[in-house]
């Protein structure tokens, strides 16, 4: 069993570890990646938000993925019965990236991971982390390959961004109740052969089935589209049968999108993720910090997964890398708190979303322009800017706004 030292390790090698590892990069930092799959594989979180860009450019991913031709993503679209509530980037508060795209995450990670490995890096694809131990400040790593070879690992500090694996959380006892209870979501892709022009067949959209159950579509450039529904664990326990024969009959459910694919068959059979909000104890530690989905994931309602996937891999990449240099680095300020506190103003729209409050502000037939900006901003991925009052005091802006709402019906 052979060993091998580097400074730090990367776990996992979605969007969180090819941006940590694209700054790295750039810093001429010694790093290994850790990868239990082979690419292209399947993965969620398929439409992104403006935010994410900031990111990819400030990693050096940016031209590669601009490239690769994914279906541009300009806002997005919220159906509810006869209502309708659309978001424009380019009408947001503040400044920022105007646009994002909705990818195959298949494909999109693929273009991560080709371009960081063109220029050099070890990515260990079929690779699983069995073990890990931390002895005289150096992290221990047992790990797997696919041909059964086991081999030890040292680095001086841990980048867990496995996302759904949670590979620390797993083994450092990290788990936290979550923030959002007993919420599932199933999901699946066709090939839309007949999908009309315009942006009828481009825009994401999400149409609301009950307070509680949406319906997304995401359209991609290569002619497949995603389709999924979130909603209570009770809501899918009514639906007996197959997987495909449940999805069926939810799709049924929809009052806009009812009829559209029925004559397309599924890419693949649909997949439900049960209790799919997650948290953890805490984000980072003693030489190790976690990012993404490997840490907290809320809900898919606003995208927000992705964004945090690669904020939190881009700041974990740079603070690793100062400590490395013996500069001092406040993990508590600079990390838990900065991350924290966008998770917070998430958390009060995805909250508010399923309270319903959300949903009547977003659906109010006279919206306020201004006021729309600034939760524009906030559905971008703009949740550090304190300019915005939506997103400084998040909490009590939508309240009063949804109190002026409840006042107006009652006159």
């Amino acid at each position: 069993m052979k060993s091998k030292h580097t400074d730090i390790i990367i776990i996992g090698a979605g969007p969180s570890g090819m941006v940590a590892a694209g700054y790295l990069q750039k810093q001429g930092a010694a790093f290994i990646v850790l990868e239990k799959q082979h690419f292209p594989r399947f993965a969620i979180g398929e439409s992104l938000i403006p935010r994410c860009m900031d990111n990819f450019e400030e990693a050096g991913l940016l031209n590669a993925l601009k490239k690769a031709g994914f279906q541009k993503k300009f806002g997005a679209r919220f159906l509810k019965g006869n209502e309708m509530a659309e978001f424009d980037f380019s009408k947001k508060h503040g400044s920022g990236w105007d646009w994002t795209w909705q990818v195959p995450r298949a494909d999109f990670d693929k273009v991560l991971t080709n371009e960081v490995s063109s220029r050099g890096a070890d990515i260990r694809f079929g690779t699983e982390v069995l073990s890990v131990n931390r002895q005289n400040d150096l992290w221990e790593i047992e790990t797997r390959d696919d041909s059964g070879n086991s081999k030890i690992l040292t680095a001086r500090f841990l980048i867990d961004s496995s996302g759904n694996g949670r590979v620390l959380a797993n083994k450092l006892d990290l788990e936290a109740p979550p923030r959002i209870y007993e919420h599932s979501s199933i999901f699946t892709h066709i090939q839309e052969t007949e999908r009309p022009r315009g942006k009828e067949g481009e825009q994401i959209t999400f149409e609301v089935i009950n307070t509680q159950t949406w319906f997304w579509y995401i359209p991609f450039s290569n002619g497949d589209s995603s389709l999924g529904f979130v909603g209570p664990n009770s809501w899918f326990d009514q639906f007996p049968g197959t997987q495909a024969k449940r999805f069926r009959a939810m799709l049924a459910k929809t009052e806009y999108y009812k009829g559209r694919f029925d004559d397309y068959d599924f890419r693949f059979e649909p997949l439900q993720l049960q209790n799919i909000s997650k948290n953890v104890k805490m984000i980072c530690g003693k030489g190790f910090a976690l990012t993404g989905n490997s840490a907290e994931f809320l809900d898919p309602v606003f995208s927000s997964g992705v964004a945090f996937a690669t904020e939190s891999g881009l700041l974990a990449a740079k603070l690793a890398y100062r400590e490395l240099k013996d500069e001092k680095v406040d993990w508590e300020t600079e990390y838990v708190a900065y991350i924290r506190k966008g998770v917070e103003v998430f958390s009060t729209y995805v909250k508010e979303w399923y309270s319903g409050k959300l949903q009547d502000i977003f659906f109010h037939p006279n919206p306020s322009p201004h006021i729309k900006e600034q939760i524009c901003a906030v559905l971008a991925g703009y949740v550090w800017d304190k300019s915005n009052p939506f997103v400084r005091n998040h909490q009590k802006a939508l309240e009063n706004v949804h109190r002026l709402i409840a006042s107006e019906k009652t006159l």
